[in-house]
Formats: C-alpha cells, structure tokens, sequence
C-alpha cells in the first residue's frame, strides 16, 4: 500500500497503485493513473511507495498543475524503477491518465512541455507525430517582461466543457472528410476547404472549426516571428488568440476578458491571452519592461473595483522539465 501527501491540500490518501480501485481525491488520481499506464504498457507495477509533495504552480489557474504533476511521477517512476519509457511515452502516460482515470480528452501539449522543457526556450510540438523544434525565447534580453495574472476564477475541465469542444471539432472534420477522406483533423485542412461546407455545419460546429483552423496558422506565423526577434508582432497574435478563445470557442470569463482587454488598451503591453483551456485562471502577458509595474498597479486596482477582487501577479520563469535534482 503506497501512502501519498498532498501539501498543497494538506491531504493524505492510501492506495495501492497496482490495484483496482482508483483512490477516491481527485489528486491522486492523477498518480494512480500514471502507475496503471505504465504497467499497460509493460513497465511494472508500480511498488508501495511514500511520497509527500507540492509545488509552486497555481491550482485550477490554467497552467497545467495537473499535468506537472503527472509528469513529475511518471519521470520519478521510471528512473528509480528502470522502466524504460522515453520522455514523449512518458508523456502519453499522463496524457491517457487524463483520459482514462480524470475523464478529461486532453492533448498532449502540457504533458509534453512538462517533461521536455529547456530554459530559455519554448517548444513547437506537431501532436501527430511527436516531433518538435526548440524556439529561443529571451524576453528580458529585449526589453520585454512576461507575467500571468490570476483572474482568481478557478476552473475544473473535468466537468465537460473541454471535452464537448473536442467532438464538436470532430463533428466538423467529419462533415469535411465526407467530401475529402484524407482529411483527418483539422490540421488536414484550411479556411477555404472550411467555408466550402459551412452550410453542412451546425453555427456551433463551424465557429470552433474556425478558431482551431485560424489558431494553427497563428502557431506557425508566431513562430516565424520568434525567429526573427518579432516580439511586438507575437503579442499581436496573442491578442487574437484571445478574441479566437472568447468568441468562436466560447471558453473566456468576463473576468478573463476584462484582464485582456485592459492590456489591449495599455500602451506597451504587446499582447495577452488566456492560459489553458479556460473558464478561469490566468492571462498570460507579454509587455515592455518599462511599463510593467505601473500597468500591473492600474490592472490589480480596476479590477479590485469591478469584480471585488485583487489578481495575483506571478511572475514566468522558463524553466527546465521534470528531472532529477541531486
């Protein structure tokens, strides 16, 4: 029996991670998944272990806490018991966690960036095929500061809205391929191929089809703009991301977008956008060094006097994925 503590809930549980019983707190959900699809895929059974941890990254804030925590069990698993898998199967088996004992039909973007991060850098992932590009990424050589603010809503994905957006997407793609069968995803396809069948869509459907179909031309021109040192232009893109996020796939909060839409209208904040997949937690900001205090002041202020409630500044440090500290 493995007897795990949580400090950030200040929970404890026992549970055998090789069992069938998921343990009943969320949180640990997550770490008995982890130990399940490894021994799926022929690592094995996770023995009884104690373990305490916490961490420094919001809960239910959009940035991928639960997907930090899978990957820092998975990573610990398969060093000290020798499992084998390599980083992107490690992945995978926070991804199908999510899936399998959480209930949420999540990609494969937050597992991926938690086990392969490298400081000073983010990461283009093509989530069909596992591969990926490191882009340099050093806002603070060039002026520029990035900064999250917590809208302090906190959002829950398992209750059914992220997976709704995802067969809505599928129910699109499958209106497509009925008229062109090598269409797969929507990556497979374009804004004037999406437009041609409109009219087959339901209103719904073919706003999110618009969104993802729009987003990944903004992925791959912002990458574009990272080589090339155009940070003012990224920030544009994340601007439109949001209004994508908000308006077409109907994820943002009023609180969400009164944050963005007060960057918008500050000069020298360059772009902002939600984080994660939404319905709470934090904006995501990219701003000139020299206006980030007043506008932080500015934002914290008005939106104490809308909502009643002060944002938490938290400071983004690009940093390296899950490893062992010695």
């Amino acid at each position: 029996m493995s007897h795990l503590y949580s400090v950030d809930y200040d929970s404890e549980v026992s549970v055998d991670l090789a069992g069938d019983v998921p343990p009943k707190p969320q949180w640990a959900k997550y770490i008995y998944g982890v130990a399940q699809e490894m021994a799926k895929r022929g690592g094995c059974k996770v023995p009884a272990i104690d373990a305490t941890f916490g961490g420094n990254v919001p809960l239910g804030a959009g940035m991928s806490s639960s997907a930090a925590l899978e990957s820092t069990f998975a990573f610990a698993f398969n060093d000290m018991f020798g499992l084998g898998f390599t980083l992107a199967e490690l992945a995978v088996i926070g991804q199908m966690t999510e899936h399998n004992y959480v209930g949420v039909k999540c990609g494969i973007m937050d597992q991926f960036i938690s086990l392969h991060g490298r400081a000073g850098h983010v990461l283009k992932l093509d989530c069909r095929d596992l591969s990926f590009e490191y882009k340099p990424f050093d806002p603070a050589a060039k002026g520029y500061r990035v900064v999250l603010v917590d809208s302090m809503v906190k959002h829950n994905l398992s209750g059914g809205e992220y997976n709704e957006r995802r067969e809505q997407c599928e129910k699109g793609v499958e209106i497509i391929a009925a008229h062109h069968p090598e269409v797969k995803s929507l990556r497979d396809t374009d804004l004037a191929t999406l437009n041609k069948y409109k009219d087959e869509m339901p209103e719904i459907v073919y706003r999110r089809c618009l969104y993802v179909v729009e987003e990944i031309k903004r992925l791959l021109d912002g990458c574009d703009d990272l080589d090339a040192d155009r940070y003012d232009e990224f920030g544009a893109k994340m601007f439109a991301t949001h209004d994508g996020l908000s308006q077409l796939y109907n994820v943002s909060t009023p609180e969400l977008d009164f944050i963005v839409d007060a960057a918008k209208a500050y000069d020298g904040v360059v772009g902002a956008r939600l984080m994660g997949g939404g319905f709470g937690g934090c904006v995501i900001h990219l701003m000139r060094e020299s206006v980030a205090e007043a506008y932080l002041a500015d934002l914290q202020a008005r939106f104490n006097t809308k909502f009643g409630l002060t944002p938490r500044i938290i400071e983004v440090v690009i940093s390296d994925g899950a490893r062992r500290i010695e």
